[in-house]
C-alpha cells in the first residue's frame, strides 16, 4: 500500500559517474530531475568513488588516435564488441572529459595545461588520464558531487520496481523512511552500477547488488553478456573473509610492478606477448591458473621498482599499510576479485532500451562497448559519455510524453539466503566455471523464497537472487572460453559463438537464454 506520490520528468536511479552525468544533462534541457540513491549516507557510496587508474580517453595532440583506442577496446572485447558503439563512445570521450573538467575536476598534470597520461593493460598507447595519482574516481565523483549540489538528491530511497503502462514508462515505486511511494515520471535512467556482491570479496562498494538488472528484468526487457564478469587480477589479499577489499590498480603495472608467485616466479611469463600488461581477463586467468598450481593463497605484486611509489599511488599505499604491508619494502599479495559487469540491460549508445522511457548507463548498461572483457579505465569514460547521453534522450522523451499516472500493485519477489549465495558463486561461477559447478548454484537458486521487500536488505537479497539467475543461465549456454568467461570443460574459443547471448524472465520469472541461430545451427 502506497502512501505517498510525487512527480517528476526524469527519475534518475544511481549517483555514480553516470547516474549524475545523466541528472545533469537532463536539468540541462530544463527537465524536473529527482535523483535516488538508496545509500544513507553519500560519501564512499559509489563505484565511482573507489575507481583508482583514470580515463582513458584519446587526447589531442599526442601520438594516440581514436581509431587506435577503438583497435585496442575490440581487441580486449573478445570479438563481442560493438566497433559502431565502440567508436561512438571513444569518438566522444575527450569532450565529455572537457565537461568535467569545466565542472570542477582537476587532473594531474605533467606540465602546465598538459595531462598526465600513463598505460594500462591492454591499451598500446598512454593514455589514462587520472587525478590524485591513483584517486581518480573520487575527483571524479567530487567534482560531479559539487555539479549536482543544486539538484534534488535523495538519499536513502529504494527504488523498488520501474512502472509501466500500456507499454511505457510511467514511475518507480520507491521505499523511504517515509514507506512505500510512487514518483510519477514518463523517464528513468537506470545507473544503478554492478553485482560484485554477487561473490564473496569485491572490490565494488556495499551498494553493488545487481539493482538495475533485476529493475529491468522485473519490467520484462532482456540483459545481454551477463555470463562477462570481470575480475580484477590483482585485488588486495590480508586474510580470508569477504565483503569490499581494496582494488590495486593496473597503472602500477604500468609504471612496471610485475605479477610473481611466492617463489618469485613471473604469472604472466609465457601466457600473452604483453605479459603483466596483458587484458584483465588473461592476467586473471593466469593467476588462478598459478594460485590452483601451487595451492598457494595469493601471488604478489611487486612494486618495489616503482618510482616515487608512495607519492605516486597514495591509495594503494595506505591500503596496503592498513593490511601491514608496506609496498615501498614488500611485495604486495593479491588475488583475483570480482570487479566489473560486462554486460547489462541492452541499451543503444545513448542508453535507450526497448521499453520506451526507461534508460540505462554506466555499469548496469551492456551497449557493445565492453563485449567479452572491459579494457581497464573505458569504464568511466562511458559512464561520463553514455550518461550525459542518457539524460538528454531523457529529457527529450520526458517533453514528448503525456504527463504519466502511474499504477502500481507491489509484488512480492523471492530471494535465497545472501551468504549461501555468495559462497557458491565464488566457488563455481567466478574465475573459471564448469557445468556441475553451475548446476550446483542453479540447484541453489531453485530454492528461493518469496518475500516482501520491506527494507532495503530484503530489495537486495531479490535483486542478487535473480541476478544471480540469469548470469548462470547465460554462463551455462556459452559452451566456450572467451573474454572473462572461462569454462574449464570447454577452455577453447568457439568461432560459431562470437555473438551476444540475451536473458530474459518468462512469466513465471524463471530464466530464457535467447540463443541466436548462428549458436543454435
Amino acid at each position: 500500500m502506497t502512501t505517498w506520490q510525487q512527480r517528476a520528468d526524469v527519475v534518475v536511479v544511481g549517483t555514480g559517474v553516470a547516474g549524475l552525468a545523466a541528472a545533469l544533462a537532463a536539468h540541462r534541457r530544463g527537465s524536473r530531475v529527482v535523483v535516488l540513491s538508496k545509500a544513507s549516507r553519500a560519501e564512499g557510496a559509489t563505484a565511482t568513488f573507489y575507481a583508482q587508474g583514470g580515463i582513458a580517453v584519446v587526447v589531442p595532440s599526442t601520438d594516440d588516435t581514436v581509431e587506435a583506442h577503438v583497435a585496442d577496446t575490440v581487441a580486449a572485447g573478445g570479438g563481442l564488441c560493438d566497433v559502431a558503439a565502440v567508436t561512438s563512445i571513444v569518438a566522444d570521450g575527450h569532450s565529455a572529459v572537457a565537461d568535467l573538467v569545466g565542472a570542477g575536476a582537476r587532473f594531474d598534470e605533467s606540465a602546465p595545461g598538459r595531462w598526465s597520461l600513463t598505460r594500462e593493460g591492454g591499451h598500446s598507447r598512454r593514455r589514462i588520464v587520472h587525478a590524485g595519482g591513483d584517486a581518480t574516481g573520487a575527483e571524479v565523483q567530487r567534482a560531479l558531487d559539487h555539479a549536482a549540489s543544486t539538484l534534488d538528491v535523495r538519499l536513502d530511497h529504494v527504488a523498488l520496481q520501474v512502472i509501466r503502462d500500456a507499454g511505457a514508462v510511467t514511475g518507480v515505486l520507491v521505499r523511504n523512511r517515509d514507506g512505500l511511494g510512487v514518483i510519477h515520471a514518463p523517464s528513468v535512467v537506470l545507473a544503478t552500477g554492478g553485482l560484485g556482491h554477487l561473490y564473496s570479496a569485491t572490490t565494488n562498494p556495499e551498494g553493488s547488488t545487481g539493482d538495475g538488472i533485476a529493475l529491468a528484468l522485473w519490467a520484462g526487457l532482456p540483459v545481454g553478456d551477463v555470463e562477462f564478469i570481470q575480475f580484477h587480477p590483482t585485488m588486495l589479499y590480508g586474510g580470508p573473509g569477504g565483503g569490499r577489499r581494496a582494488l590495486i590498480t593496473e597503472a602500477l603495472r604500468g609504471e612496471g610492478a610485475v605479477l610473481v608467485d611466492a617463489r618469485g616466479v613471473s604469472v604472466t611469463a609465457g601466457v600473452h606477448p604483453m605479459g603483466d600488461l596483458a587484458p584483465r581477463d588473461v592476467v586473471a586467468a593466469a593467476v588462478d591458473a598459478r594460485l590452483s598450481q601451487t595451492g598457494d593463497p595469493c601471488v604478489y605484486l611487486d612494486a618495489r621498482g616503482v618510482p616515487d611509489l608512495a607519492r605516486r599511488f597514495p591509495t594503494v599505499t595506505a591500503a596496503c599499510l592498513a593490511v601491514g604491508v608496506d609496498p615501498t619494502v614488500a611485495p604486495i599479495p593479491v588475488v583475483p576479485g570480482a570487479h566489473y559487469s560486462c554486460g547489462g540491460v541492452v541499451t543503444d549508445v545513448h542508453g535507450r532500451t526497448a521499453l520506451p522511457g526507461l534508460f540505462a548507463a554506466g555499469e548496469v548498461a551492456r551497449t557493445g562497448m565492453h563485449g567479452a572483457n572491459r579494457l581497464a579505465s573505458n569504464s568511466l569514460l562511458e559512464g561520463l559519455v553514455v550518461g550525459r547521453r542518457a539524460g538528454s534522450a531523457a529529457a527529450g522523451h520526458a517533453a514528448d510524453a503525456a504527463a504519466p499516472r502511474a499504477v502500481v500493485d507491489p509484488v512480492a519477489r523471492v530471494a535465497v539466503d545472501r551468504p549461501a549465495l555468495q559462497r557458491a558463486t565464488s566457488r563455481h561461477a567466478s574465475v573459471v566455471r564448469d557445468a556441475e559447478g553451475l548446476s550446483c548454484v542453479a540447484e541453489l537458486l531453485g530454492t528461493a523464497q518469496p518475500l516482501n521487500l520491506d527494507s532495503r536488505n530484503d530489495f537486495e537479497d531479490a535483486a542478487l537472487t535473480v541476478t544471480a539467475s540469469v548470469v548462470i543461465a547465460a554462463a551455462r549456454a556459452r559452451l566456450e572460453s572467451r573474454g572473462c568467461h572461462h569454462r574449464a570443460d570447454f577452455p577453447d574459443v568457439d568461432p560459431a559463438r562470437a555473438v551476444s547471448v540475451d536473458v530474459r524472465l518468462d512469466a513465471d520469472g524463471t530464466p530464457v537464454v535467447d540463443l541466436p541461430e548462428r549458436v543454435c545451427c
